[in-house]
């Protein structure tokens, strides 16, 4: 890292607080649920279709999900699916929607060594009225000079930010659980990124790599940051 980074943006969903094992255990209980027409295991796979084939309508959230879950209930089960499943599926994303803001160990020290020296971000996918709600509850808003809920996270919509923040490349620096959403598209801008691995992550997230990049750190919590920023 270099003495030029101004502005950190870090990634929400498990880089500052628990997601993914809730949508996990969410999707646990629905593939339960119709366990009578297949198998749990193909029952999840056909969601994650369901999921990739509607992600250019409906992009990341919730609510998305909870939509590509009774579409997927609706075909496995040939349309016969009952309104009493139907009904139940709704019920697992709301319960979704109200999960507890869980903060990662380190977060709110990290947060609290960095904001009189960097202008601190969130960037981060989702629906915005649920990634609103989470901020709000976690008790971090105060620290960011700016909060970005983006519909992605490709080398377009990181130029859009930096362009907003009037930030150059060099002085921008993004943390995130995600190789191919938070630290891929960064390094292609010669912007730096730091990967915080987390023990869970969302099938469409998941990406091998042996990185090796100028601009590029592998750090194992999120505390670790202080010591590559000088």
């Amino acid at each position: 890292m270099n003495e030029k980074i101004t502005t950190i943006a870090f990634d929400a969903d498990d880089t500052l607080w628990i997601n993914e094992p809730y949508f996990q255990e969410a999707e646990k209980q629905f593939c339960e649920l119709l366990e009578n027409y297949l198998p749990q295991h193909t029952v999840s796979q056909e969601l994650f279709k369901t999921e990739m084939k509607n992600l250019h309508l409906y992009g990341y959230g919730i609510k998305g999900f909870m939509l590509c879950m009774i579409e997927t209930a609706n075909r496995v089960s040939n349309k016969t699916v009952s309104l009493d499943v139907v009904d139940k599926i709704i019920e697992i994303g709301h319960d979704l929607l109200q999960k507890p803001i869980e903060l990662l160990d380190g977060v709110q020290k990290t947060l609290e060594t960095l904001k009189d020296n960097y202008r601190l971000i969130v960037a981060t996918k989702g629906d915005l009225l649920d990634q609103e709600r989470k901020l709000k509850n976690s008790g971090l808003e105060n620290y960011f000079h700016h909060i970005e809920i983006m519909s992605d996270k490709k080398v377009t919509d990181y130029q859009k930010l930096l362009k907003h923040l009037d930030c150059k490349p060099e002085n921008f620096l993004m943390l995130g659980n995600s190789i191919k959403s938070d630290i891929l598209p960064v390094l292609e801008l010669s912007a730096n990124a730091a990967h915080i691995p987390y023990h869970v992550t969302w099938t469409h997230e998941q990406q091998d790599h042996n990185l090796k990049h100028e601009n590029f750190v592998e750090l194992k919590k999120i505390d670790e940051i202080k010591n590559y920023l000088n």
